[in-house]
């Protein structure tokens, strides 16, 4: 399997009318009892475990030094402490929080989401793991706290124009939460990324204690290591606007990269509950390089 027909395949697993009936579903199944809801998520997973996960292109990042590190852990699932990283190759290690700007189409949801992380290690595991503190978006969504999570977020307006401005402005429907950003992408540059941060980190995601469960509830993206390659450094001195925030935390930090994906990335989402552990880039890679479509069974 090689990535263009993987990419082929994971598209084709998106079905427009299949993903309308999830979300008309979702409108009748929000009135049931959250602990019934996961019953019946629980019960879909154990039929089928992965789900066509596609990032359309531009999909970008605000990266948000943490001047105050230890503001942090009181947020993090059990087991998980700060750690440094870098975004790209060759650049000094920082503390970071991050705000994630995307639209995706999978095979249960469609629509534009903001996501709010923190970078810390998995102690028990050592892997670099993205934690997720709060997300926004136009479309529905699941989590262990929320169960089907009903839209929180109206026009949501994530895209590009032909002038090579970058457009993003998310805000939750009490207008307490947004992620807002403008820049010009003809200044930025593709760089090569720091593969342990972008590889291993989205091999090792968990919700945060604001988020999700204590635990954690791990879960993992299952793809060719190339799609986390390299991305566009954008100049900040680019960046017009550049504003993010949640009413579940807050930080001292100061803004310091703006990254973006100007290419659709191609996954495989572990679905709620399941959890797919990869020790290492060459262990991602022998899994992705032996993903039979044909015998895969949809989370829907």
């Amino acid at each position: 399997m090689d990535i263009l027909n993987y990419a082929k395949n994971v598209e084709k697993m998106v079905n427009p009318m299949e993903v309308g009936r999830a979300h008309y579903m979702q409108t009748k199944l929000r009135r049931l009892p959250v602990s019934w809801q996961r019953k019946i998520v629980k019960k879909a997973t154990k039929k089928a475990d992965k789900m066509p996960f596609v990032v359309e292109p531009y999909c970008s990042f605000l990266f948000y030094e943490l001047l105050k590190p230890e503001e942090i852990q009181k947020f993090l699932p059990d087991g998980f402490v700060p750690t440094k990283s870098s975004v790209f190759e060759g650049d000094a290690a920082k503390y970071y929080g991050i705000v994630s700007m995307f639209r995706i189409h999978t095979s249960v949801f469609w629509g534009a989401r903001a996501e709010f992380y923190l970078m810390a290690e998995n102690a028990k595991t050592g892997l670099l793991s993205w934690v997720m503190m709060d997300y926004i978006s136009d479309t529905i969504s699941y989590d262990e706290r929320n169960g089907l999570k009903s839209p929180d977020a109206k026009a949501a307006v994530m895209t590009t124009t032909c002038e090579g401005d970058f457009v993003c402005d998310i805000t939750s429907l009490d207008g307490k939460k947004y992620v807002k950003c403008e820049a010009n992408l003809e200044k930025a540059k593709m760089r090569k990324l720091n593969q342990r941060l972008w590889i291993e980190g989205n091999t090792s995601i968990a919700y945060g204690r604001l988020a999700g469960e204590e635990d954690g509830d791990l879960f993992s993206l299952t793809f060719f290591p190339e799609e986390m390659s390299r991305a566009l450094d954008i100049p900040l001195s680019v960046v017009r606007v550049a504003e993010a925030k949640t009413m579940r935390a807050k930080f001292t930090v100061r803004l310091d990269r703006v990254v973006s994906f100007p290419y659709a990335q191609h996954m495989l989402s572990d679905s709620p509950g399941n959890q797919t552990a990869y020790g290492s880039e060459a262990e991602l890679r022998k899994a992705v390089e032996a993903v039979d479509f044909s015998k895969l069974k949809l989370f829907r």
